[in-house]
């Protein structure tokens, strides 16, 4: 078994050396039939020297400078790329090339630094069309002089696509079209012309095999292939980055192009003023890029109905117009980078999938998005300067029941207002049912200010709280009518010793014992009575007011009686607000009768803490304790009156 094993090692040993012994022969096979071919090309007498000064094309595979001037940058078995090529060894580079016919192993080759004449160019170009090259790039090519009409042959080629970038043309007099007719009429599919100060192209003489154009980044206009209709097979076109101003030439440039599929202008200049001429779009025109440009809210008047994937990015849209032409096929919409300030409805897009809203205006997304559109699987709506308030709680639960369709998210949803909430994700955003639901916030605010109004009420009648402002009232009249009183009237000078307040079932009391005892013998006391000190004329509440204002002590006679005389609680809260409002002590109360608490109303709640914290004199029953109570009452008024004008004592009397 061990013996076999080595065996079979050994056979594919000696494989492997016959292999590449074998491709090393052929290698340098094709190498010197191509340097042999190359030096026929040249005098024998100078054929060792060029041939010397040629690339190594099937073993260089690194940047070197040759002997022929040109600068090689890759060389492998189907490619070449080549920099530096000027007037003088332009013929050594056509030599080269023209060995490489077709059937050879080489198809791209990359031109690179190109600075030669007008007929020097054509040669290279004529010598590339009838070699086995198919993909043939140029970049950063100077035409330095003589653009002339050239009698091109484009027969025989096995090229497929051309790509020219940086192309400047220094021949300042020349007819453009024996320039642009060149490529024109060139019988390949792709051919791209880029950043190279282009202004026009014709339309090509006869029936074009041209499917791929890109023209990005040159000075095209609005004059480009204008009725042209040669054209029938183009699929792509690309205008990027040039100078077309007017939607409705762009698309009639594309209505004689049958097959045309996508086309970009993007970062361009167009407008659309919303003319009543209808857009003769291609109708096979299913992808169209306007990004950049300067397209209102009129563009949406001028879009092939057979669009499926559409760009609007980066334009001044501000609203998507009710009412425009439907664009049924349409599945994808872009629209970031406008100035949009809500979510546009599907009544206009049935097909719409996918839809780009980022980077507008919007403060707060429509929550019926998906109703509106139920074929949309994925939204785009986030770098906007969300307003998180109440409106944007529905969009938030939005997201929650689309099953991810929002794309970005968490993410890209930030608050962008209220200032204290800038930064703040939408998912951590969170509000009251009760601040967000406006009728319910109304019942709630109503109910509650229903209740306050109840509790206040409730309480102001319970504390007679309208007799007391009324009361107050009343003590402001007539303290302001006696500050703009005559001048000779005597104000709130002290007259009398006390003045008596009782209830009138308690007046045989107050006239056979109280006024009696204190008024009579020595050391009389001036009392002050309703029925004989108020002047006829004034209110009583005035009356009242002025003999508590004229008297230095108040006597209240309380009674069960007395608590259910009105008259008699005001008398109380007058006497009461000059206790405080003169600081002084001169309220004495006597009590004549017990007064159950039951029986004191609510509003008596004066008269409650004064019998709690003031002492009072109670009549007493047995008649041997008169003397005393008598004794301790005119203690309690005893006072020196000012004399008085005689007149006034009369006028009381």
């Amino acid at each position: 078994m061990t013996q076999n094993m080595n065996f079979l090692r050994k056979c594919f040993l000696w494989k492997c050396l016959f292999a590449l012994t074998f491709w090393n022969y052929v290698s340098l096979s094709v190498e010197d039939e191509l340097f042999t071919s190359v030096s026929n090309s040249f005098p024998e007498d100078d054929s060792n020297k060029k041939m010397n000064s040629l690339p190594l094309l099937y073993r260089e595979r690194h940047q070197s400078k040759t002997d022929s001037g040109w600068v090689v940058i890759q060389n492998t078995t189907e490619s070449l790329s080549l920099s530096e090529i000027t007037n003088s060894n332009v013929k050594k580079l056509v030599a080269l090339l023209s060995n490489f016919r077709q059937g050879s192993k080489l198809q791209n080759l990359t031109l690179t630094n190109v600075s030669v004449d007008w007929y020097a160019l054509m040669r290279i170009f004529q010598t590339v069309w009838h070699s086995s090259i198919e993909y043939f790039n140029t970049n950063n090519v100077t035409q330095l002089l003589d653009v002339k009409r050239y009698k091109f042959d484009y027969s025989g080629t096995s090229m497929k696509a051309l790509t020219m970038k940086k192309t400047v043309i220094t021949d300042l007099y020349f007819t453009q079209d024996d320039l642009y007719e060149i490529f024109a009429d060139m019988n390949i599919e792709n051919m791209t012309i880029a950043d190279s100060e282009m202004i026009h192209m014709l339309c090509p003489s006869s029936k074009s095999r041209f499917r791929y154009l890109n023209f990005f980044k040159n000075d095209l206009t609005d004059l480009l292939f204008q009725e042209c209709d040669n054209l029938h097979q183009l699929e792509t076109l690309i205008l990027k980055k040039n100078k077309f101003e007017s939607l409705l030439k762009v698309s009639s440039m594309t209505s004689r192009m049958k097959s045309l599929k996508y086309l970009d202008m993007s970062n361009n200049l167009l407008r659309h003023d919303g003319a009543k001429e209808q857009c003769p779009w291609a109708e096979s025109l299913t992808e169209l890029d306007l990004s950049s440009n300067q397209l209102a809210d009129a563009v949406f008047e001028c879009l092939p109905a057979s669009v499926r994937k559409l760009s609007l990015e980066n334009n001044q849209i501000s609203n998507v117009p009710r009412g425009m032409v439907e664009l049924q096929r349409l599945e994808e919409l872009n629209l970031a980078s406008n100035r949009l300030a809500d979510l546009p409805g599907c009544s206009g897009f049935p097909s719409l999938q996918f839809l780009n809203m980022e980077m507008n205006s919007i403060l707060t997304p429509s929550a019926e998005f998906f109703q509106s559109c139920p074929r949309v699987r994925e939204l785009q709506a986030g770098h906007n300067p969300f307003k998180c308030s109440c409106e944007l709680q529905a969009f938030i639960r939005l997201e929650r029941r689309s099953g991810g369709k929002l794309f970005g998210w968490p993410a890209a949803y930030e608050c962008e207002y209220p200032e204290s909430l800038r930064g703040t994700q939408l998912q951590d955003f969170h509000l009251s049912l009760l601040a967000c639901n406006t009728a319910l916030l109304l019942a709630t605010a109503l109910l509650l200010t229903l209740l306050l109004v109840a509790a206040v009420a409730f309480l102001c009648i319970y504390l007679d709280v309208p007799w007391y402002v009324r009361m107050t009232w009343q003590w402001t009249q007539t303290k302001r009518r006696a500050r703009h009183g005559p001048a000779g009237d005597q104000g709130s000078a002290l007259q009398f010793h006390a003045f008596i307040s009782y209830s009138e079932r308690d007046s045989p009391w107050v006239k056979n014992e109280l006024i009696p005892n204190l008024e009579k013998g020595e050391g009389c006391v001036q009392l002050c009575q309703h029925e004989r000190n108020f002047i006829p004329g004034k209110s009583i509440v005035e009356n009242i007011i002025n003999c508590i204002e004229k008297s230095y002590k108040s006597i209240f006679v309380l009674s069960p009686n007395f608590v259910r005389s009105d008259w008699c609680h005001y008398e109380l809260y007058f006497a009461h607000h000059k206790l405080f409002s003169e600081n002084s002590n001169s309220l004495i109360l006597i009590l004549l009768e017990p007064i159950p608490p039951y029986l004191i109303p609510a509003r008596y709640h004066k008269l409650k803490a004064l019998m709690a914290k003031r002492t009072y004199l109670e009549w007493p029953k047995e008649r041997s304790k008169h003397a005393l109570f008598w004794a301790n009452l005119r203690a309690a008024i005893s006072i020196n009156l000012l004399k008085v004008d005689e007149n006034l004592y009369e006028e009381t009397d």
